[in-house]
Parts: C-alpha cells; sequence; structure tokens
C-alpha cells in the first residue's frame, strides 16, 4: 500500500498503538509528525522501502536535523524516540543503536528567581492562571502536570498532591502548601457547579486514560475525574468526536505569567519552568536533602537534580569576589 505524508496506513496504525498505550495526545500528534517528515525526506513509496536499510536511513535523518537543520538535542532525541516506535511497534522491524551525528547540548544552568522574586510575581498574578502558577512552585510542577491534574488529586486530609502519568510516565507525591488548600477548596467548588451544568445540559464526559472508559463505563461523568483546571469553552474531542470540557490551555498559564514578570520589571528569562526551578533551589537552601528534591521533581537520575546545587554556587563557585574586599 502506496505511503504519503498526508496519510497512510502505517500513521494509522501508530496512533491506533499510542492510544492503546496511553501516551498523551500532543506525543501522538509529535510522533506521528515526525514519522511524515521521515517519510518525505525519502519520497518513500511503500512499506517495504521503509523496512530496506531501516537503521542506515534512521542515521542519515538523524544526522541531516542535526547538520543541516541545527535542531536542538530534545528536538533530535524526539525524532529518534518517535522513529524507534513506529519501527518496533508498528512495523514490526526494531533496528539496532543508531550512530548518527548527535546534538550536543552545551551546560546551562536553569533560570532561578529569588524569593523576593517569585513573591513578587505571584501577587500580581489573579485568577485561574495565578492559582496555577502557585501550585508550580508550592509543589514543583511541569505546567503539563498542573493543568491536567483531577479533582480526585488533591488530597487535602494528607495535604499532597498526586502527579499522574507524569514524565516517564510515573506517578509521585508532592506537598500541598497550607496557604493554598483555602484557593483549591473555591476552585474546587467552581468545578463542581461547572460540571452540574455540563450534566444538566447532557454533557459532563472528561477524556479518561488508558481505556478506563470501557473498564468504568460512567467513569467519565464523575466529579472526581473532572479536571481542577477546566477550559472555559466545550469542544470536540478529536479522539473521539465527543463534545467535553479538556483542561485549560498552557498558553493562558504562559501568557499570564510573561505579563506579570514585565509588569514587576524582572529582566530574567521566565517561563513556567523557571517556578519549578526555583521551587528545587529554594529547597536546598533549606536544607532539604538531594534525594527527596529528586523523588519530588521526579527525576530518574540524581545527576539531573544536582544541577540545582550548582544554582547555589553561583559567583565563582562560591567565591567572595577580591573586589568586594578593597
Amino acid at each position: 500500500m502506496p505511503i504519503t505524508a498526508k496519510k497512510s496506513s502505517i500513521l494509522d496504525e501508530m496512533r491506533m498503538q499510542l492510544r492503546r498505550e496511553g501516551y498523551a495526545f500532543s506525543t501522538e500528534n509529535s510522533y506521528c509528525d515526525w514519522v511524515k517528515r521521515f517519510v518525505k525526506f525519502y519520497h518513500f513509496e511503500g512499506r517495504d522501502a521503509m523496512l530496506q536499510d531501516s537503521a542506515a536511513k534512521v542515521e542519515q535523518f538523524l544526522t541531516h536535523l542535526a547538520v543541516e537543520q541545527n535542531v536542538a538535542p530534545s528536538t533530535q532525541n524526539q525524532a529518534l524516540n518517535a522513529l524507534v516506535y513506529c519501527y518496533s511497534k508498528v512495523l514490526q522491524a526494531p533496528f539496532s543503536a543508531v550512530k548518527a551525528s548527535r546534538s550536543h547540548k552545551a551546560p546551562r544552568i536553569p533560570v532561578v528567581l529569588t524569593k523576593e522574586e517569585v513573591a513578587q510575581v505571584l501577587s500580581v498574578m489573579e485568577g485561574t492562571a495565578g492559582l496555577v502558577t502557585k501550585l508550580l512552585y508550592a509543589g514543583g510542577l511541569r505546567i503539563t502536570e498542573a493543568v491536567r491534574l483531577r479533582v480526585q488529586d488533591i488530597d487535602f486530609g494528607f495535604k499532597q498532591i498526586t502527579v499522574r502519568d507524569g514524565k516517564g510516565k510515573k506517578d509521585r507525591v508532592t506537598p500541598l502548601a497550607n496557604t493554598l488548600i483555602p484557593l483549591l477548596e473555591m476552585q474546587l467548588n467552581k468545578v463542581k457547579t461547572l460540571h452540574q451544568q455540563d450534566l444538566n445540559q447532557g454533557l459532563g464526559s472528561v477524556y479518561l486514560p488508558y481505556a478506563l472508559a470501557k473498564k468504568y463505563p460512567n467513569a467519565d461523568r464523575e466529579l472526581s475525574w473532572q479536571y481542577v483546571f477546566p477550559s472555559r469553552h466545550l469542544a470536540i474531542d478529536p479522539r473521539s468526536n465527543q463534545m467535553r470540557r479538556h483542561h485549560i490551555d498552557q498558553s493562558v498559564i504562559n501568557k499570564a505569567i510573561k505579563r506579570a514578570v514585565k509588569q514587576c520589571g524582572i529582566t530574567k528569562k521566565v517561563s513556567a519552568h523557571t517556578f519549578r526551578h526555583s521551587f528545587a533551589t529554594h529547597l536546598l537552601q533549606t536544607g532539604t536533602d538531594i534525594r527527596t528534591i529528586q523523588a519530588l521533581l521526579g527525576h530518574a537520575n540524581v545527576q539531573t537534580t544536582m544541577i540545582y546545587t550548582h544554582v547555589l554556587n553561583q559567583g565563582g563557585q562560591g567565591v567572595i569576589s577580591p573586589f568586594d574586599q578593597l
């Protein structure tokens, strides 16, 4: 069967396999997009052409991305992961290690705000965007994790937030700040009211991962599965073609953060992830063990968490400048 960049049975099979394994819709789109680009790069006319010298073709494609297109290392890695997934799970033809020219990422110290700067930015942020940003800093959440929180993930009794299916498909628990409890209780009351309105209109269904909708037919309309930060508008779910209320879009949070940082006159390059970096750094400053921080952030390797020790050593590895001793 011929393969084109616009439509192919391989892409259909890949989407179905990704959905069966519970991958995020954004991952599904990005993986399929990389396969399209790979097919277009070689002008493949059939499945057999993709299977011939597959490892060599992937190596050449990745080298092209690194050398000619100068893509970021994370972009090249994503392309590799997508192609490995396609060949192993869809084409059933896994290949050995790829020896392509790789993009190299220079070591960078993350941007971190001081406690005073965090307080300044959060003080001018209001509404849902302000509450989400507070959660990013209070629990070290990634923005994708924050907007995907479900009602059942907030545990007021144990004062903790459960992050489910985070990066690497891992679950973890992070602390719930006492000062955020009243704000989250108000937010959940709003969610309850909004959800009841949707139910009254014959709607109220929410996306459930890992085919849970089939296992628990009515769970998608239960309050516990609703998003903590729902979107204002209903939309068609591209997977099921059902009218549903999704979670708030990340761009709403990012734009609000950008406006707040500008309003505060802070010149650092601040993003939603900066609050996660600040969370880890400030915990280190107060003497929290590096292994504890690793668990709270959900890092697979402690070396990833160690970057925050470098933040604390800024200013020449903690050395006092001789200029200050004149």
